[in-house]
């Protein structure tokens, strides 16, 4: 299927999926008094175990790792327009394997940042007594738009949560829009590592209009101030533009597009004067259960001086899962990618529902002329019961940047 609609949204109930909106909350009945709302509320447990496996050519040891992260929440009933949201975090190893987690200094391993931790991740107020508005203050996950530049790295066993203040309205017919101020960010890394916590004076505005039939648009501005010595250089200001949508033709057949286009410069202190541009095209279509999708990715470069960088994105969903380009290499990125998925249904066995892809990329610079490397990806993703069981696999064959590089991971999730 095509990339999630960009629609500015808060997830603020991540480990539900569900998006805490103004006509979410309008849904639901309101409580005769605060004691019914805090006792009437809901309790949810989210699990998920992950097997991970890391080669990497640099290295003499391969990585493995055996967690599992446990969330554990409760989300209050509704009274005179306020709600709240508790959940705690808790991931660690639960048998053998060594690895690289950021922290423990076992450095002749791979990387893989998922580090002991338990932590508050979520801890937030909201309010929707104001007509088709959400006033949401406290931490929070924010995942905007398609995550490329404000998200929560689901991927990794320790969310990124937000320390911040959101507004969503919904006034206009068929407009959203969305502002938020952060002024801390929790990542992934966890409370023992350095650079775990980023404390910011970020601003966030994101608008999504959905009133033309088949195409989504989305405008966003991101204006980062990091305050932590050495984190400098990322601070920006990002203003961009996105359209995307679908469209159905005979025989149940649906093409897919998308073109985003942004620019960023300096902001806050940067020591480096600078301004780039950021591009991706996408085009597909989907038949008989299958979808096959092409584009190109480009975060430009400022003559090698600087590139256009994403720090607070949902970095491992972009430039394949080998995570090789999680930061942008100063002379830029340009991914040319193809992707092929096929979801099995209406067989009347097992198999329904399972869903296999496989993805190619092809790494270049934006300036200078360089072949980085190639990618290949592949996953199988099912479901027994109540158990969503993942297979996945990268594979990052280098040329002038980084490491050949082989991952593989099996994952079990369950929520109730």
């Amino acid at each position: 299927m095509n990339s999630p609609t960009p629609i500015a949204k808060l997830i603020l109930m991540a480990s539900t999926s569900l998006a805490f909106s103004a006509s979410f909350a309008a849904n639901a009945q309101e409580a005769d008094s605060l004691a019914d709302a805090i006792s009437g509320g809901e309790a949810y447990i989210d699990a998920r175990y992950r097997l991970e496996s890391v080669s990497q050519e640099n290295l003499t040891e391969n990585a493995l790792a055996n967690t599992l992260r446990t969330k554990l929440g409760y989300k209050t009933g509704i009274w005179k327009g306020l709600s709240g949201v508790i959940e705690f975090e808790h991931s660690a190893e639960v048998a053998g394997g060594d690895y690289n987690n950021t922290i423990n200094g076992k450095t002749d391993y791979p990387v893989i940042a998922d580090a002991n931790h338990t932590e508050v991740n979520q801890a937030y107020l909201a309010y929707t007594g104001m007509d088709k508005t959400t006033v949401a203050v406290g931490r929070q996950a924010l995942n905007l738009g398609t995550q490329r530049f404000v998200g929560t790295v689901g991927w990794r066993q320790n969310d990124q949560t937000f320390d911040s203040a959101a507004i969503i309205n919904n006034s206009i017919e068929d407009l959203t829009v969305v502002y938020g101020y952060v002024w801390n960010v929790n990542r992934i890394f966890g409370n023992d590592h350095p650079a775990g916590d980023l404390e910011t004076k970020t601003n966030v505005l994101d608008v999504t209009y959905k009133g033309i039939k088949g195409l989504t648009i989305n405008s966003y501005g991101l204006m980062i101030d990091l305050d932590m010595a050495g984190v400098k250089g990322l601070n920006s200001n990002t203003f961009g533009i996105r359209a995307s949508g679908s469209q159905d033709l005979d025989g149940g057949t649906k093409i897919l597009y998308a073109a985003e286009y942004a620019t960023q410069s300096d902001a806050a202190n940067n020591p480096v004067d600078y301004s780039t541009k950021y591009y991706n095209l996408e085009a597909g279509v989907v038949f008989q259960g299958i979808t096959l999708k092409g584009g190109i990715e480009t975060l430009g470069s400022d003559g090698g001086a600087k590139s256009f960088t994403t720090p607070l994105a949902t970095l491992h969903k972009f430039n394949g899962w080998a995570d090789k380009f999680l930061g942008t290499p100063a002379n830029g990125l340009r991914d040319l990618y193809v992707n092929a998925a096929y979801a099995v249904k209406d067989t009347g066995t097992a198999m329904d529902g399972t869903t296999l892809a496989v993805i190619y990329h092809d790494f270049k610079s934006d300036v200078g002329s360089l072949h980085y490397g190639s990618e290949w990806d592949a996953s199988i993703a099912t479901k027994i019961d109540r158990y969503n069981v993942l297979f996945k696999f990268a594979k990052y064959n280098a040329d002038a940047f980084s490491v050949n590089t082989t991952k593989f991971w099996v994952q079990v999730a369950t929520k109730f």
